[in-house]
């Protein structure tokens, strides 16, 4: 099993070390086009094997895609982060031209490769890939879903004093602020629905808590968070090598499920060694509807901002 994750900044340096310590992959190929960062950060990494226990060997490579190929698993995390007075346009464009060019050289030298984006925005990004590599669908998958949700059990569990094992809730739609949809009504604390325990009130904070956390943690961090990311990344890759058919809300692209197409956004989907192996489509409320298709229309308002 060999894992590649384009960007050696926090977020693909996390990645790499949660594959790693999981000992599940061969290798873990490290790529960057900073010289020299990929092949530092690798080895920093590959200084805690015998102190974590792990065998995975972790490679750092600087823009030589061949020391990619046959990657059963390729995570782009490369992109810019949005800087003061750049316009949403002009980040799309950046960001698009970067993703566009890492997907076609990493399909070049691993054509059976499943693609894992991180990259923000991160629907509009998956959706990109869709529409410029040819891969089937069930081969690209956005990350967000998966980082969100758990946002929301961290804060379902802060809400009822709870053992985070206790708490399971899944938030599907866009992964922005204003798109997610964070299933309250389904959250359960060992079977129990959570609204059992909660009030109405509380569990409206949870959701509005839960769709800026990552806003939060970059008012606190002055820059975007990184373990959480590459946790959840490292779950998707994890349960994609190991066949696990476990199911995460990730960004998909929908065909009609959720009355939806022709749009990349956060659904339930059932994970295993071809990737995406099923869409789950569960019964939503006419409010989780609505929402649903509110966040909809915020991606597609940002899909339209790519010159496909």
């Amino acid at each position: 099993m060999k894992v590649t994750v384009v960007g050696a900044g926090a977020v693909g340096a996390s990645c790499a070390e949660y594959i790693a310590i999981k000992n599940f992959a061969s290798e873990v190929v490290l790529l960057d086009i900073k010289e020299g960062f990929a092949e530092g950060k690798a080895m920093d990494l590959m200084q805690t094997a015998s102190l974590n226990g792990f065998d995975t060997k972790i490679t750092g490579i600087t823009n030589d895609y061949s020391a990619t190929a046959n990657s059963d698993i390729c995570v782009i995390t490369s992109g810019i982060p949005r800087k003061p007075g750049m316009t949403r346009e002009e980040l799309i464009g950046i960001n698009a031209g970067i993703v566009k060019t890492v997907s076609s050289s990493l399909i070049e030298h691993s054509p059976n490769t499943i693609i894992i984006v991180v990259s923000n925005p991160m629907d509009t990004m998956t959706y990109l890939v869709h529409k410029t590599t040819g891969l089937p669908k069930h081969r690209i998958i956005g990350m967000g879903g998966a980082l969100d949700s758990a946002r929301f059990k961290y804060r379902l569990a802060e809400a009822l004093g709870a053992p985070i094992s206790d708490v399971d809730g899944m938030v599907i739609g866009g992964h922005s602020d204003t798109g997610m949809v964070p299933l309250t009504r389904l959250a359960t604390r060992n079977s129990v629905l959570v609204s059992e325990f909660l009030s109405e009130e509380r569990l409206n904070q949870v959701k509005e808590d839960t769709k800026v956390g990552g806003a939060t943690l970059t008012k606190l961090l002055g820059t975007s968070a990184w373990y959480a990311p590459g946790a959840a990344v490292s779950g998707l890759v994890q349960a994609i090598a190991c066949n696990q058919k476990k199911m995460f809300p990730c960004s998909v692209l929908l065909e009609g499920e959720y009355g939806l197409n022709d749009i990349c956004i956060g659904a339930p989907v059932i994970l295993g060694r071809n990737g995406i192996e099923e869409i789950v489509e569960i019964a939503l409320s006419d409010a989780e509807k609505a929402h649903m298709q509110e966040s909809a229309e915020g991606v597609r308002k940002t899909n339209g901002l790519l010159a496909l």
